[in-house]
């Protein structure tokens, strides 16, 4: 018995060159969309035009786009900038 659970080991372990990828797109994708509207509703609320202000930041990634109200700057710092634009994109093209 012991020869069969070294050889399935085995097999498994053989496979190590092999890439595997670990993704969780959906829960990271909803938890940024979350962000983005308490980021919006925070500009918005200050009389802001949120959409500008945001494209603002995207592009020079200067936190001052963004307003302290309700801790909105400190919560576009915890989106990873590409993975933002890469979502953006994403849902545009709708792929």
């Amino acid at each position: 018995m012991p020869m069969q659970t070294e050889n399935r080991e085995s097999q498994a372990y053989s496979d190590k060159s092999k890439t595997i990828t670990f993704t969780v797109p959906d829960e990271r994708e909803d938890e940024t969309r979350r962000t983005l509207i308490t980021i919006y509703e925070a500009l918005r609320e200050k009389g802001y035009n949120p959409i500008n202000q945001l494209v603002g930041y995207i592009l020079s990634e200067d936190p001052t786009y963004i307003t302290n109200y309700k801790n909105a700057r400190s919560l576009i710092r915890r989106i990873d900038r590409d993975e933002l634009l890469n979502t953006l994109v994403k849902n545009y093209l709708g792929v």
